[in-house]
């Protein structure tokens, strides 16, 4: 396997891990945010984004709606949902003959669906409905490359990328809340 096949494998996977770490934490502190109790809603929206590796302007303005969508729909924030999703679709369109057209389908897919104009029509619709559809999409392309993929060095690559951005999400969200 050549490298750079390797390299956009382990990215691709590692975005998508991303994006979906950041969905979960959106929808968490989101949840959060409804129930007024010990912990501020700037406090907790700041834990959030320290755990996101502190992209910058998403500092807490008081209104939790602009703030989701930053971090959902923001392109210039590396730690936002289409950042990752984009990257993630790039990593995958250089390695096509590696992965399976399933795998291909579903990633473009999320891109196309969260590229739309009625991503956003969706967001304001239902934030809730948006993030679990979004999050079943990354969930859809895990289980086409389990089961459709050769599990051979590509599939390893993927599976790699993934658990190391686990651990890295995993790590950091330890740092901030001790």
């Amino acid at each position: 396997m050549l490298s750079r096949v390797a390299d956009s494998l382990y990215w691709m996977s590692r975005y998508l891990e991303r994006a979906e770490n950041t969905l979960r934490q959106l929808d968490v502190t989101m949840s959060l945010m409804l129930d007024p109790g010990e912990a501020s809603a700037e406090l907790r929206w700041s834990r959030m984004v320290e755990a996101l590796g502190n992209p910058e302007g998403l500092e807490w303005n008081g209104n939790l709606e602009a703030m989701a969508r930053e971090v959902i729909f923001n392109k210039t924030h590396q730690a936002s949902v289409i950042h990752c999703v984009s990257a993630a679709r790039e990593n995958a369109r250089q390695v096509r003959d590696e992965i399976s057209s399933e795998q291909w389908q579903r990633l473009n897919r999320l891109f196309h669906h969260i590229q739309s104009p009625g991503a956003e029509e969706h967001f304001y619709r239902d934030t809730g409905e948006l993030l679990a559809y979004l999050l079943d999409g990354i969930h859809l392309f895990k289980g086409v490359s389990d089961t459709t993929m050769v599990h051979g060095p590509g599939w390893h690559f993927i599976r790699l990328g993934r658990y190391l951005e686990r651990v890295y999400a995993t790590a950091t969200l330890l740092e901030v809340f001790q």
